[in-house]
This record gives structure tokens, sequence and C-alpha cells, in this order.
């Protein structure tokens, strides 16, 4: 495969309840492109949102779910998903402006 853009690694923010509340402590959660490494993730986030330094990228790879129609086995897609921890001096990132 041809090597990720800072545009092609983050695919978009996941919106639940635990991840809004994680906003308060700086703490966001992305869903990425399952090649991308925690450097790129790093150098995507400070390249598309201005004034952020991030401090450390935790990641989590998870497997596709076995479904079944009939008599049929097949799986979803699989994904990753990228916690994202700025530094104390970091702007915030600006996904939800009238929230």
């Amino acid at each position: 495969m041809a090597s990720l853009k800072y545009y092609d690694v983050i695919l978009r923010p996941v919106l639940t309840e635990k991840s809004m509340n994680s906003m308060v402590e700086k703490k966001y959660t992305f869903l990425v492109h399952p090649d991308a490494n925690k450097s790129q993730i790093k150098e995507a986030v400070e390249k598309m949102f201005d004034g952020v330094k991030v401090a450390k990228v935790n990641t989590v790879n998870q497997d596709g779910k076995t479904k079944r129609r009939g008599m049929t086995y097949g799986k979803t897609a699989k994904t990753k998903k990228a916690y994202v921890q700025l530094t104390a001096d970091s702007a915030d990132i600006q996904l939800f402006e009238g929230l």
C-alpha cells in the first residue's frame, strides 16, 4: 500500500458519552486508518488542528465481529481507535463549537 498522508490517517472522531467526558481532560478519541502508527497519528492531529501539541497517543485494534445471515457467515470491517492526550499548554480541538 502507498504511504499514508496526514489527511488519510484520521477518519472521524468517536462521539460517545465517555469520549465527550474525557474531552475536559484534553483526551480525544478518533477512528483512524488501520495501518497508521502512533507517530503518524500524532503528526496528523498536529497538522489538522491549529495550536495543538500531542503529549501521547494510545491505540486499540478491534477485530471485526462475526455476523450471520441465514447460513452464510461473514465479518464486519476491523477498526482502529486512537486516544490522543494533549499537553497542558495546548489549545483545545474545536470539534463541537455549539455544544
